[in-house]
């Protein structure tokens, strides 16, 4: 968790709980560098001092100044000089050791005072009670100056056997004051280690605990029959995916690791709850307390240096809309050595729970998760350098030396950048901080930095400065954090740490479609690498399959033959535009079966599948069987858009517009993100944006609709734009080794082959391609669609839609008036299309060589018959169609056309040296 220096009183512990406020007013930040060097010179004095006044009291060694070492000693307090050095070291070293001096440090201040005083006045009244008209002498032999000003006048008033008393209750009562507790609470805390009942409580009833149980069950078992009953009039699932009102793609969670202390006495209320399940301890908690705070634990918390850092609720300031909301009992962020203890039904439930979620091996085992410790942990979290501490003075000085009425008030710091946050003055315009932009860069030696006007949820200016101390963030310690281990998605990846030093996670469903994008080099194939790591160590193959497509060869291949892909991974453009029209009719699947059954989502009709719901129509051998998760992985967009852009956005647009409620999700990562890659159709159907550094704003407000992206630094640095969301989020992303990447793989592939789907890909049959078109097909197939739609047969038109030189398209013209698509050349004229649309496919088939001859109306003789086929194609169709070369035998010798000449070059688009004019240049 970021820490936030201030000057703001921090949260103070008493009366037996720890009581946590905050002021309205935000905290300040010592900028000055004289203050703190102040601070640790009087820091420095003070040891000093204790170890000359120790020498000279304690060993009598001493000069010239013995004496008034002595008096400064013993002239306070008495016979208690010896203490002195001890005082005047430990408020030293508390000097060095901390920022400020809290709430805590000022009780135990006051209390020390207390008893000091107390006992100096005994020794007072013990000796005597010398005056100060004695001398210095006497007074320095008892209780000294300070036992003279409170032992004297009470001796004087109440006499000695009465000063004593109530020095004696002095003594007592700063020792209350010392450990922060009642004496009430002091009783109870006495009794509760020994075992014996509170005195406020009658051992006759029951307690609040075993009262709160009772009711518990006693609604548990109204509840029950109430289920029971809506169970015989209809079947129904207890919720379904629409349930939920709002919906969030990322969690983020603290990163500090804090252990939980061990508690000497049991609780009470965990003791009388054991043989309770999860549910039910859960609703007894709520019941009775939030958190319960003991006071041994309280006095464990005068042992902090400072305590722990609150996050204030924005809705807990004064102007704020709403009210506070509660905060749940904090769990530990990392696995402790403490473990949990489950009793009674809980250990029946988790055993439920296991078996539902278990995948049977074909061998008869259960698939096991990878373990954690294939992920190496990262180093730990540093939430204060010197580093920050001078871009504070830097920035302050930014600030008085330009005249802006602004001051640091702290700052959180991030694995990768860190976010200082400035207050304004009243009446001061943010424009007055924006535009200091520049001088600011210059100040702290970084152009790099980023501004937010505000802060998401404060009235704040943040100003994001990229660390010299950078941090990696290991996908190990993400998947480890609590924010990873409450979610039991198995869509649920890492991401990284945001710039408080949080941890994020996202879960894919509720994305549900994401697009990465980033320049080379800025971290977008770790994210690629991280998000399937994510899948593999927290779901099985029956719960999530994917679709890799890597057009690099390179990028993914490690990933080749793990149990969850549902094909081969695809390395070619035109595959991947295949595998992508399979998903597309996966996804209509899918759809018929919620159709069909009543089910808006795919999680709902899994449910009901599982509690045996839905069973098939009555004559059918089909097994029905609960979806898993698709993910479609495409690693570079940009080398699909080129090779086949109409198909690829065609099924990416339909995929991203309907695939949601069918479990299918698409991560789209490109290097360019530009719009001829990024286009509008795919922008528009995904809704959630990771963008990595780019090299300009254009390429940032193509990603995420706004700048920022260009002025990241790179190695993972990026802005996580969620579903619905307004501002984007800075995150530094998880890094995982090739090395771990292996182990997870090897271990996965252990335990389960690949169950390739063989409809995904259709194999590419070879052909022999008439030698006369050679490698213009696609051209002639896409020259024949134009021209069969639009009933029009003209070599310009050719020209200008399939952008190709007027000896392409006369070639093509005459290739398609061999197969009697278009009729003869009449000069100027248009040809005449031969072939009506509704013969389309059908034509185009038999253009490709895989079907018959379409039949056509002769306009002579008014019958459908065969279309003209040369008599070699069409007699030789049944076996082998490209064996011979039948447009030679039926044009015999003839030539091709002036513009077929080898002078010609295919890619030549001027069509001016064929006017007998002069050539073009």
């Amino acid at each position: 968790m970021a820490t936030r220096r201030s000057s703001t009183p921090s949260p103070s512990r008493g009366s037996g709980r720890r009581s946590r406020t905050t002021q309205a007013e935000p905290p300040t930040v010592q900028a000055q560098p004289g203050a703190r060097m102040r601070r640790t010179a009087w820091a420095f004095l003070l040891l000093a001092l204790a170890v000359v006044i120790a020498l000279r009291e304690w060993f009598g060694v001493s000069g010239m100044a013995g004496g008034v070492l002595h008096h400064i000693a013993a002239g306070p307090v008495g016979l208690f000089g010896v203490i002195v050095p001890l005082l005047l070291a430990a408020l030293g070293v508390s000097m060095l050791r901390v920022h400020r001096m809290s709430p805590v440090h000022a009780r135990v201040a006051v209390g020390c005072l207390g008893v000091l005083a107390g006992l100096t006045g005994i020794i007072q009244v013990a000796k005597g009670n010398p005056t100060i008209t004695d001398g210095l002498a006497p007074i320095e032999e008892a209780g000294g100056l300070l036992g003279w000003a409170v032992g004297y006048p009470l001796t004087v008033l109440f006499s000695a056997i009465g000063a004593v008393i109530l020095f004696i209750l002095l003594i007592v009562f700063s020792l209350i004051v010392m450990s922060g507790l009642t004496v009430a609470e002091v009783r109870d805390l006495m009794r509760e280690r020994r075992g014996e009942p509170r005195l406020d409580e009658d051992p006759s009833d029951d307690s609040l605990a075993l009262r709160l149980i009772d009711s518990l069950r006693a609604r548990r078992a109204a509840r029950a029959e109430r289920e029971e009953a809506e169970q015989a009039q209809t079947s129904r699932l207890d919720s379904y995916e629409a349930d939920e009102p709002f919906v969030s793609a990322i969690e983020s969670g603290p990163s500090r690791r804090r252990p939980r202390r061990p508690r000497s006495t049991p609780d009470p209320l965990q003791v009388a709850t054991q043989d309770l399940s999860a549910a039910e301890q859960e609703d007894v908690s709520r019941d009775a307390a939030t958190t319960v705070i003991t006071p041994d634990a309280d006095l464990l918390g005068l042992l902090d240096d400072e305590p722990p850092a609150v996050r204030v609720n924005p809705a807990a300031r004064p102007g704020a809309v709403g009210g506070p909301r509660p905060v749940p009992p904090t769990e530990p962020d990392a696995v402790t050595e403490e473990t949990p203890q489950v009793r009674g039904d809980d250990v029946l439930d988790l055993a439920d729970e296991i078996a539902l979620n278990q995948m049977t091996l074909p061998d008869g085992g259960a698939y096991t998760l990878p373990a954690d410790e294939l992920l190496e942990p990262g180093p730990g979290h540093a939430t204060r350098t010197e580093a920050n501490d001078a871009i504070v003075e830097c920035l302050q000085g930014v600030f008085a030396e330009f005249g802006v009425d602004a001051t640091v008030t702290g700052y959180t710091r991030g694995p990768q950048v860190t976010r200082y946050e400035v207050h304004l003055g009243r009446g001061v315009n943010v424009s007055r901080v924006t535009s200091q932009e520049k001088n600011i860069a210059y100040a702290v030696g970084s152009d790099e930095i980023r501004l937010l006007t505000p802060i998401p949820g404060k009235s704040a200016i943040g100003v994001e400065i990229p660390n010299s101390d950078r941090e990696m963030v290991k996908l190990g310690d993400v998947l480890r954090s609590s924010v990873a281990r409450k979610q039991a998605h198995p869509l649920v990846v890492g991401l990284g740490k945001n710039v408080e030093g949080d941890y994020v996670v996202t879960n894919l469903a509720k994305t549900p479609h994401l697009l990465v994008a980033g320049q080379t080099g800025s971290g977008k194939s770790s994210f690629v690498n991280s998000m399937i790591t994510s899948i593999m160590m927290r779901a099985t193959p029956e719960e999530v399959r994917m679709v890799l497509v890597d057009p690099k060869r390179v990028e993914l291949t490690v990933y080749e033959g793990i149990p969850h892909l549902i094909t081969p991974i695809i390395t070619s453009p035109k595959k991947a535009a295949e595998a992508l029209d399979w998903v597309v009719r996966e996804m209509d699947a899918r759809y018929d079966d919620l159709a069909s059954f009543g089910y808006k989502h795919i999680d709902d009709f899994n449910k009901a599948v599982r509690a045996g719901e839905v069973q098939p129509l009555e004559g059918s051998a089909r097994v029905i069987s609960p979806y898993p998760y698709l993910l479609v992985v495409v690693d570079e967009l940009a080398d699909l858009m080129m090779t086949a852009p109409k198909d690829v956005e065609a099924s990416i647009q339909r995929i991203t517009q309907l695939a949601r409620a069918a479990g299918i999700h698409l991560v789209l990562a490109t290097q360019r993100p530009v719009a001829q890659v990024v286009t509008g159709l795919i922008k528009s159907n995904v809704p959630s944006r990771l963008a990595f550094a780019t090299a300009s704003q254009l390429d940032s407000r193509v990603i995420l609709d706004q700048n920022g992206a260009e002025t990241l630094t790179g190695q993972g640095d990026a802005l996580y734009l969620g579903p619905g969301a307004s501002s984007p989020v800075r995150i530094q992303g998880s890094w995982v080794t090739e090395s771990e990447i292996r182990s997870v793989v090897d271990h996965v592939k252990r335990q389960l082959e690949p169950d390739y789907r063989e409809d995904v890909i259709v194999p590419e049959v070879k052909k022999q391609i008439d030698e006369e078109i050679g490698d213009d097909m696609d051209l002639l197939l896409q020259a024949a669609e134009l021209i069969i739609t639009s009933q029009f047969g003209s070599t310009s038109m050719l020209q200008r839609k399939l952008r190709v030189g007027f000896a392409k398209a006369g070639r093509l013209m005459d290739l398609l008036e061999s197969r009697e698509v278009v009729g003869p050349s009449e000069g100027s004229k248009a040809r005449d299309v031969l072939v009506q649309p509704e013969q389309l496919e059908q034509t185009l088939a038999w253009i490709r060589g895989d079907g018959a001859a379409p039949e056509i109306e002769d306009p002579g003789a008014g019958v459908a018959t065969a279309a003209r086929v040369p008599s070699g194609l069409r007699e030789g169709a049944a076996t082998d169609r490209y064996a011979t070369d039948p447009l030679q035998a039926e044009r015999g010798s003839r030539e091709s056309p002036s513009w077929e000449d080898d002078s010609a070059e295919e890619d030549s688009e001027d069509a001016w040296s064929l006017t007998n004019r002069g050539p073009s240049w």
